[in-house]
Parts: C-alpha cells; structure tokens; sequence
C-alpha cells in the first residue's frame, strides 16, 4: 500500500497519526510525508530564518524513528498558507506521481489556520488528480481510495474510523521527543499520550487510540 500524509507543520503527522503510520511503515506500506510549511513561526526564540532548518531536520530524525524516510518540504511560509495555485498545481502532481492509496490530512475544523487550508488544498487536490479535465497537470489521473482526517488541535467531534496505536505509543511520543524545538514551548508529548489514551478508554477498541473522520 502507498501512503502520504499531509502536515501544515513538521511534528503535525506524528501528533495526529505517528501511531497510525508507525503500523504502515512495520507493514512494508511505502509512506510519505508533505509538510506545507516547515514551522519557522513556531518558537518565541528561536529567529524564523533558522528555525525552519532545525524543524526540517527535526522531522527527518523523527521520521526516520518511525521508519519513514520519503519527505516532502514545501516551505510556505508558517501561519500564511495560502489557497493558491502553486500550492494547488503542487499537490494535485504529488498525488499523481506518488499515486497513493490512502491520504491523511488535517480535519476541517482543527483550530489553526494553516491546518484548515491544508484540509482544503488536499480535498481540492484529490479531486483534480482524479479528473482529466486539467491540461496543466501531467501524468495520468489518480483516484485516491481512502482519505482520512486527524486530529491535533481540535479532537474530532464525529469520528468514523478508530486504530489501536498500543503497539506503537511508545514510539510515537519518542519520535515527538525529537521535535525538541516544540517542546520547549509546549508539552506536545503529554497532550497527545492523553488524548490517545482518552481515545482508548472511551472507545474501547484498545488502550491508546487514534480516531479518524473519512472524507
């Protein structure tokens, strides 16, 4: 199976999906990671010119825990993603030359900008790869089958899939860990555990869980 998921920022994959992903990854499924920006607004101390950098490579020690080496950057600029045609023409290509089976993106609501223009490009994007009406993408169309949304920001209000991520929350919250940039301000790490765990216990369906909306 051929994955790629969608981040508004390095460490937004690992959050809403690193349990998921670190299961693609063990089952030999061929993953990769786009990140819209690469998080150079996200510290109050670090200046932004050099903030991008350490997230970058930040990620690709993160990723690389998890078993996931092919990354994509695009390097909008953090908090002013834009619904624009570069961004549009370049993710509408990478799903036709990736040809993934299954997407993940941000849901519609998370609460930070960046994420719901994400979520907009992406479901604008899976459309035109499908279709053959757009003479200025190459390549062949490409139906994605599956499109799932998660969650960071905002936990989503009516789930419809639900992943036992027990196996893999200790590898999770390590590959977090990496993202020492972010932890500086937040406690990312602590936020989540619980949130999967909350996810667990009031599910059922294990004892940490990710919860998905599908498109």
């Amino acid at each position: 199976m051929r994955v790629m998921v969608f981040a508004p920022h390095p460490d937004d994959e690992i959050l809403g999906c690193g349990g998921t992903l670190a299961a693609h990854a063990e089952a030999g499924d061929s993953v990769t990671v786009v990140y819209m920006t690469s998080g150079d607004a996200g510290s109050r101390y670090i200046p932004k010119e050099q903030l991008g950098p350490i997230r970058e490579r930040e990620a690709l020690k993160a990723c690389s825990l998890l078993g996931i080496t092919d990354l994509v950057f695009l390097r909008n600029p953090d908090s002013y993603l834009s619904h624009d045609t570069d961004n549009l023409l370049s993710l509408t290509n990478l799903i036709r030359n990736k040809q993934p089976d299954y997407i993940y993106l941000p849901h519609q609501h998370d609460a930070h900008k960046d994420h719901i223009v994400t979520y907009e490009l992406v479901v604008e994007a899976r459309t035109r790869a499908a279709e053959p009406w757009f003479q200025e993408h190459p390549g062949e169309p490409w139906k994605v089958s599956l499109a799932l949304a998660y969650e960071v920001w905002t936990p989503i209000q009516r789930f419809s899939r639900v992943v036992d991520i027990t196996p893999y929350i200790d590898k999770k919250i390590a590959a977090l860990t990496l993202h020492r940039s972010q932890l500086l301000e937040l406690r990312y790490d602590e936020a989540v555990r619980s949130l999967n765990r909350y996810r667990g216990i009031m599910t059922g369906k294990g004892e940490y869980c990710e919860c998905f909306q599908i498109i």
